[in-house]
């Protein structure tokens, strides 16, 4: 196979790529697939296992190709992980791909996710660490996305159908 992704969803952890995408996926009627769960799959261990036997660039270069067989091998809805925009080479291959960038404010991270140490980018001061990963993320995000929708007081459907009006795509 070697269609592109119907769509692919990046944005912060915690925003919601992943209800979102499995709502997307079935609005659309296409599969769902996310890379996180990809690398826990071939791994055998957690992204923050990974990341504490590793380190982040070891857990990097594995996303990297993860995100590289997704995106060769998947037409459906992509979820990507929260850093793996980083790359520039993962850059790259979202150029001319339906790419919508999920944002939210550090009060709905908080919501959201709780901001607790399961994730490993956010073990010590959860909050100051997760506005300097938007500092330096945000931008990037920005770069790839076709579309940004806020996900700000909606809940999931609400933020599937703005997906799907940002891009102007029916449903199945």
């Amino acid at each position: 196979m070697s269609a592109a992704p119907a769509v692919v969803l990046v944005g912060p952890m915690g925003v919601g790529k992943s209800t979102v995408g499995r709502l997307l996926a079935d609005r659309l009627g296409v599969a769902y697939r996310d890379t996180d769960d990809d690398i826990v799959a071939a791994e055998g261990r957690t992204v923050a296992e990974i990341f504490v036997d590793e380190g982040e660039p070891a857990f990097r270069a594995i996303e990297k190709r993860a995100v590289a067989r997704a995106l060769a091998g998947h037409d459906g809805v992509l979820a990507l992980g929260g850093g793996a925009i980083l790359d520039p080479d993962t850059r790259a291959l979202l150029d001319g791909l339906r790419v919508v960038y999920l944002s939210m404010d550090v009060e709905s991270a908080v919501r959201r996710t709780g901001l607790n140490a399961a994730r490993p980018l956010l073990a010590v001061n959860p909050r100051k660490q997760w506005r300097e990963l938007m500092e330096a993320r945000r931008h990037l995000y920005e770069e790839v996305a076709t579309a940004v929708v806020a996900t700000d007081g909606r809940d999931p459907e609400e933020v599937a159908r703005a997906v799907l009006d940002a891009l102007e795509l029916k449903e199945a």
